[in-house]
């Protein structure tokens, strides 16, 4: 039996399109039923859960903890209440009160390279292949990222003008020094890749 990835790869692009429409409507139906909105970014997470007007910090019961999510008023039932999708760091992850009427929470990804499918594991999930990322400043980056991807750029500039990568030049240096530190050698008739 084919599941629904394999039966993908096997429709037409219109019937493709068709099925991505029914699944976006069908996702959009299940994620507008739950008690709160989400966004997020590839490292964080944010929730917005509305609440009785004229609530205050003060009248919540909210617990993180690094695999749950718990927020509820105090003395009442439990408004949302779960294990979490992955692990966030809680030291980093915040909640608070925004004009009496909703709790917003603010979790911090453990793994900051993965997106989430649901906030909560018995919630619907959403399709994360579909996710358009924002486009994201090189100057925003941490400095390993921004390193490799500023070496991408420049080997892939370098390609398109046909001059050697950046690793390329580095052993193209490396052969230089040994050159000159062998000068006896004769590497006229060498072949080099």
């Amino acid at each position: 039996m084919l599941n629904a990835d394999d039966d993908y790869d096997k429709l037409t692009p219109e019937q493709r399109e068709i099925r991505d429409k029914e699944n976006r409507a069908r996702e959009q139906k299940e994620q507008a039923a739950l008690p709160y909105t989400w966004t997020q970014e590839l490292g964080e997470l944010d929730v917005t859960l509305p609440v009785p007007q004229g609530t205050r910090g003060r009248d919540l019961a909210v617990t993180l903890t690094k695999k749950k999510l718990s927020i509820g008023l105090k003395g009442q039932d439990v408004i949302i209440a779960g294990e979490l999708c992955q692990e966030i760091k809680v030291e980093d992850s915040t909640w608070t009160v925004q004009d009496n009427n909703k709790v917003l929470v603010h979790l911090e990804k453990l793994n900051q390279q993965a997106w989430w499918e649901n906030v909560l594991t018995h919630h619907p999930k959403i399709d994360t292949r579909k996710i358009e990322p924002k486009d994201s400043k090189l100057s925003e980056l941490d400095g390993e990222t921004r390193g490799m991807v500023e070496k991408m750029m420049f080997d892939n500039q370098q390609k398109q003008l046909g001059k050697p990568t950046s690793d390329e030049l580095k052993k193209m240096e490396a052969l230089k020094k040994f050159q000159a530190a062998h000068p006896e050698l004769d590497f006229s008739n060498a072949k080099i890749s």
